[in-house]
């Protein structure tokens, strides 16, 4: 039987939590969004007016959807060319989802994105769903054909590794900010020993490039290797004009609810830093270049009012 305009609203009104959910998920948001629309055509399908509970059923259909494209994306990252980053969503994207609780704020920051690649597909389901979207155990065990008891135990394995990864001190997102200022002002002033002090000891840099723009394969680890990094990849050159098409602008912004630098040319962003900050220093610089993850960044920088750049590079 055809969808009825009411059945298509109610599928519209899931969607944003949809979206979110399946971003958690995959870590990207063009794979979310096909997973979204795949979900759609599965409620197309189905006898919708037998779905007693549409919201909770779509939620299983898509996290199911989402499992399945987890476990074939292993498999496709270990041909990926070089390091593999998540996709940054900037300041106002609704597929950042819910953000009223620090659980929510966090699963959805870039360092829990990274470190969620480390989980099985099963943990990572397990821990989104709790965490981020306070779905009980009686309904995760549902969703997953799990027992509720498997349920608390996985969320309770999956959230040691991501603590475990994440074990130092905290601070306020205002001194996040003057120490991403700070950060800026040292890398454009050639400052590599400002940039040491505000690093950790075991600090590391990670670019995506996705074979499509130059990214090391292996990460830069250690401040000074991490400095020294920093300093080079701002120092002018021609070749790094025409690689990215023109003279980037720097802005600080957020990404994924958290400080981060944005650089832009010509409206496009050719790149989006993602800092690690903790009470000790920056502990990771994530920067992600592949151009097919930054496509949704410049539609959303283009709807921003991003006002005047910090500077101009190259």
């Amino acid at each position: 039987m055809p969808l009825t305009v009411d059945d298509v609203d109610r599928f519209e009104a899931s969607r944003p939590r949809l979206e979110a959910i399946a971003y958690r998920l995959l870590g990207s948001a063009a794979e979310a969004e096909d997973a979204v629309q795949e979900a759609f055509l599965h409620w197309q399908a189905a006898d919708v007016e037998r779905v007693e509970v549409p919201e909770a059923w779509l939620t299983k259909v898509l996290t199911n959807l989402c499992l399945n494209q987890l476990t074939s994306a292993r498999a496709r990252r270990e041909t990926y060319v070089g390091q593999w980053l998540p996709e940054p969503l900037l300041a106002g994207d609704p597929m950042l989802g819910p953000a009223e609780t620090a659980e929510q704020r966090e699963s959805v920051s870039y360092a829990v994105l990274t470190l969620m690649e480390r989980l099985s597909p099963g943990e990572r389901a397990v821990y989104v769903l709790r965490e981020a979207f306070d779905h009980p155990h009686r309904e995760i065990a549902e969703i997953l054909g799990i027992t509720e008891a498997a349920s608390q135990q996985t969320f309770h394995r999956a959230k040691k590794h991501i603590a475990d990864g994440r074990a130092r001190v905290e601070i306020d997102e205002a001194a996040v900010r003057r120490i991403v200022e700070e950060f800026l002002t040292a890398a454009a002033g050639g400052r590599t020993e400002a940039l040491v002090r505000l690093l950790t000891e075991d600090a590391v840099a990670i670019g995506d490039g996705g074979g499509k723009v130059p990214a090391r394969a292996k990460a830069f680890e250690g401040a000074v290797a991490v400095a020294k990094f920093l300093r080079g990849l701002i120092k002018p050159g021609v070749a790094k004009r025409a690689m990215v098409g023109g003279s980037p602008e720097i802005h600080i912004w957020t990404a994924n609810g958290e400080p981060a630098v944005v650089a832009v040319v010509d409206g496009r962003v050719v790149g989006v830093t993602c800092l690690e900050v903790t009470a000790e220093g920056i502990v990771a610089v994530r920067n992600q270049v592949n151009p097919d993850k930054l496509e949704r960044a410049t539609a959303r920088w283009a709807a921003a009012d991003h006002g005047e750049p910090l500077f101009t590079i190259f």
